[in-house]
């Protein structure tokens, strides 16, 4: 039976379903989310990620160090066609360009009518239980609509709608849990002209002559380094992109990376940083010692297919046919769509079907120069917000009935967490002079200084999006046939006990023909934050697999949290041969916290509270100074009573039933209203709330010593001298019998103890 007084940490962002209103028109937009790989976010049902100004940016990786490692801003899907007699105002229009994003207009909802989302999910999300609660909240988000056994990937949502422009959209996005393939997403579209041109069903047939489709990409590499309204260490601007750079990839000018046709794109220094331009690549954090890269990542797209006509389904090499970057805030961007303004649609068409730009943003900005520079000089790619990358496909003619097929793969890669905290951690002893680390290229050369070398290993991201690029398009062409790792157990449990944490978890991933055991991973204090550090602490093969585990080296004191991953032997990886696959990390990421917890105290006046004093000054010799900086924890508790904390006056600001049976309880120094308390003296008040009864026999784990000058006598409730420093018990004495009363209803003691802010 799962308790359910506890309740589970949400990581939602600012949003859950968005209400938008506009006129007399409401509509609420449904959202399903793909949260099983290191790329994760969230699709709504009207065909694009849109930016909605009471939420956060999306698309995050690696999402194991935070559900803010964002990096879109938003996207937008435009349609149009040339030539189209148009129903509603009874005259025919030159162009008509209709569509959702990059921002979200109230006028969108009568050119976009959603008709379904779902979630499928090839088998379901694996139970994950702490402390016989649910200990995940991926559950909250992983939640299927249905589930197909034959699905060629993990998750995929199914989108459906249909536009003012006669187009009915199915929209499939697939996402991957293999570690080569957990990193992108694959994005299949179907557009039919169906000739529905409303929410309830008209249908006016007309052929859509010169049709394209037209997608566009604001990414913004902020992720933890600026989010939401507030800025950790990067600039605010950062958040909507403004010095993002794009590199188009396959088409014209840049037709080195033939078979990959699309772009990346990647952080670019920012003018408004407190940092030079050679110290800003990958936005280090210099304001404390860590250093950390926050946006050593890369963002790309690669074009997967895209039909030669509606009678030819094979793979047009020529497209997409347009490649142009537009200033992410120019007119044409912005929320006042309307689809009966011609110049306005004019203006959209002339993006939409632009074809390829002379070169890329990279070379248009040129080496050295902020991406900022570009608004004085060319304000159509960037009037101070940054651009937004496009990709279009087209000219087709769709008769009615007729429809195309368009594929594409966006992912995110870079260099990863660790090395984002050791690289930035080498460039920061250089840039306070606290140090000199030796500095080594990744070609395995000498740094010719520290900024050089944190700009030579940011720049690695490149070949790594490449490659994830090229790993989407060879899982496409095989016809989604990637090797598949075991499965992640069915269930996994974590139990907090008193001198140990106990893992266990199902055995059904050892029925896989190439399993070769488990790995579990676990991180102290925090997680999916970007100061977590996961650790190995258990690995076992085939020949010693064993389905239970007990966390011995646990501190008490601090929190934990674990994952575990089932793995093959190897011989699978087809792009890291000898590599083991393994299943992923966030079926079973727990975020309920597991901890030490005592057995309950033996004599109520051993009572302590842990520090005394609290200094705010030593935290981090305390539980640590990231975390769990405000945490005092009360030990030696009997297992049933009430706790009260008092102020040096008498005001009760704290009180709590302890009655989980432990003799630990944790207070994190906010009173009942939630505030954090001052500087003072406290007392804290244990009452024991029911007689406690000895279940065993109870030996004396250590020497107990009573107060210097008593002792108590437990039936009768009196106190006896005894001289300092004669223990009451010895170690391995007899305490009480199985049945004696350890704790009478009503016993209480008091300790005070201080805190400094």
């Amino acid at each position: 039976m799962l308790k359910k007084n506890r309740t589970v940490r949400l990581l939602l962002p600012a949003m859950g379903f968005i209400l938008l209103t506009g006129g007399l028109r409401t509509s609420a937009q449904e959202m399903r989310w793909l949260r099983v790989g290191e790329t994760q976010c969230f699709f709504l049902d009207i065909g694009a990620e849109t930016e909605l100004y009471n939420a956060v940016n999306t698309l995050t990786w690696p999402t194991l160090y935070g559900d803010n490692q964002y990096t879109m801003r938003a996207k937008g899907l435009w349609l149009g066609a040339r030539d189209f007699d148009d129903p509603v105002e009874n005259v025919k229009k030159s162009v008509k360009v209709i569509g959702v994003g990059p921002r979200l207009s109230a006028n969108q909802f009568n050119m976009i009518f959603p008709e379904s989302i779902r979630l499928i999910a090839r088998y379901p999300h694996p139970a994950v239980i702490v402390d016989e609660e649910p200990g995940t909240n991926n559950t909250l988000y992983d939640v299927p609509d249905d589930y197909d056994e034959e699905l060629p990937c993990d998750r995929m949502i199914e989108i459906r709608f249909n536009t003012s422009l006669g187009v009915s959209v199915t929209k499939k996005v697939m996402a991957f849990t293999q570690q080569n393939h957990g990193n992108y997403f694959i994005h299949d579209y179907v557009f039919k002209n169906t000739g529905i041109i409303d929410a309830g069903g008209t249908v006016h047939e007309q052929t859509l002559n010169d049709f394209w489709m037209y997608h566009n990409w604001r990414v913004a590499l902020s992720g933890v380094t600026s989010t939401g309204w507030g800025s950790t260490w990067g600039a605010f601007s950062s958040e909507w992109g403004a010095s993002t750079l794009f590199r188009t990839l396959g088409t014209p000018p840049d037709n080195t990376q033939q078979e990959i046709k699309g772009f990346y794109a990647w952080y670019g220094p920012q003018s408004d940083r407190p940092v030079t331009f050679e110290e800003d690549w990958g936005c280090p954090n210099h304001m404390e010692d860590n250093g950390v890269l926050g946006s050593a990542k890369y963002v790309g797209v690669v074009t997967l297919h895209a039909d030669r006509s509606p009678r030819d389904p094979s793979n047009d090499p020529n497209q997409p046919r347009t490649n142009a970057y537009v200033a992410a805030d120019h007119s044409t961007m912005e929320a006042n769509v309307s689809q009966f303004d011609e110049d306005f649609m004019g203006q959209r068409w002339r993006w939409m079907t632009e074809g390829y730009l002379p070169q890329s943003l990279v070379d248009e900005v040129g080496e050295g120069k902020y991406v900022s520079d570009l608004s004085t000089t060319n304000p159509d790619r960037n009037s101070g917000g940054g651009s937004s990358q496009g990709l279009g496909f087209g000219p087709y003619t769709l008769a009615p009935g007729d429809s195309i097929r368009i594929v594409f793969a966006e992912g995110i890669n870079g260099i990863g967490w660790p090395k984002c905290r050791e690289v930035g951690g080498n460039w920061f002893a250089y840039y306070k002079g606290t140090g000199a680390p030796t500095l080594i290229n990744p070609d395995g050369t000498p740094a010719v200084n520290h900024n050089a070398y944190k700009r030579a290993w940011c720049e690695t991201g490149a070949d790594s999006i490449v490659q994830t690029l090229r790993n989407a398009l060879s899982n496409f062409n095989s016809g989604y046939a990637i090797p598949r790792p075991p499965p992640a157990p069915e269930w996994f449990t974590v139990q907090s006990g008193g001198d140990r944490i106990r893992l266990t978890w199902a055995e059904n991933a050892a029925g896989h023909a190439h399993f070769n055991g488990y790995v579990i991973y676990r991180s102290e204090g925090n997680v999916k934050d970007y100061r977590t550090v996961y650790r190995k602490v258990f690995e076992c093969d085939a020949s010693d697999a064993v389905h239970t585990w007990d966390d011995v080296s646990a501190v008490r004191g601090f929190n934990y949290y674990y994952y575990i991953q089932s793995k093959d032997d190897g011989s699978q990886n087809d792009v890291h041969p000898g590599k083991p696959l393994y299943s992923s990390a966030f079926l079973t990421l727990t975020s309920v916290e597991a901890y030490l917890r005592r057995p309950q105290g033996l004599m109520i006046e051993e009572v302590r509270v842990v520090p005394n004093p609290y200094d705010i000054r030593s935290r981090r010799y305390q539980f640590g100074d990231k975390s769990q900086y405000d945490r005092i924890v009360f030990y030696e508790l009997p297992g049933v009573c009430k706790l009260r904390v008092y102020t040096e006056r008498g005001d009760l600001i704290w009180e709590k039933d302890h009655t989980d049976g432990s003799g630990d309880e944790i207070w994190d120094s906010m009173t009942r209203s939630r505030q954090i308390v001052v500087s003072g003296i406290y007392i804290l008040h244990v009452e024991v709330t029911e007689d406690i009864y000895a279940e065993d026999d109870i030996f004396a784990r250590r020497d107990f010593y009573g107060d210097p000058r008593v002792q108590r006598t437990f039936e009768s409730g009196q106190y006896n001298y005894i001289p300092d420093g004669e223990p009451i018990y010895r170690t391995g004495d007899l305490m009480f019998q199985r049945g004696d009363r350890v704790y009478r209803k009503g016993e209480s003691v008091f300790r005070k103890f201080v805190i400094i802010r």
